[in-house]
């Protein structure tokens, strides 16, 4: 009896008041759903700086019709090759669409395709690339010459 006593004692001592209780779990709820707003608002700040980050980052390439580009071959990361090429071509630009679709043709066996113009990069021929080393050369000149003065 005096065991039963206790336990009906403990019992009545823990839950003194119900109100008191209710009123302290929905403190204990209300802060929690305030740490998961300010949580949810530091994760979407972050996401969003990431984004702007990344965005400044990506040149926005520009293909014309009568150029000639590489095609990133796909296959090749899976089977890789040491020393095999992972660009195939040269192609030639037939068409560009308005989403980023881009035709191109072969320019031996005279086959189209339609492909996404994330997979593909200029073709720089020879003269191309001496007009480049002559503006990095000319670049300089002109940083060097600010400097003179």
């Amino acid at each position: 009896m005096e065991l039963a006593h206790r336990a009906w004692w403990a019992i009545k001592s823990v839950n003194m008041d119900y109100n008191e209780a209710g009123e302290l779990r929905k403190l204990q709820l209300c802060e929690l759903e305030e740490i998961r707003d300010e949580a949810y608002e530091c994760a979407s700040a972050y996401k969003d700086k990431l984004k702007k980050v990344h965005d400044a980052k990506i040149r926005k390439k520009t293909f014309e019709v009568g150029k000639k580009v590489w095609l990133y071959n796909s296959r090749m990361k899976f089977f890789p090759g040491k020393l095999k090429s992972k660009w195939m071509g040269p192609y030639v630009i037939t068409r560009v669409g308005n989403f980023g679709d881009i035709e191109i043709e072969d320019m031996q066996d005279r086959v189209k395709h339609v492909v996404n113009g994330h997979r593909l990069k200029p073709y720089l021929e020879g003269q191309d690339i001496n007009m480049l080393e002559v503006d990095k050369v000319s670049f300089l000149l002109s940083s060097l010459g600010d400097e003179a003065i």
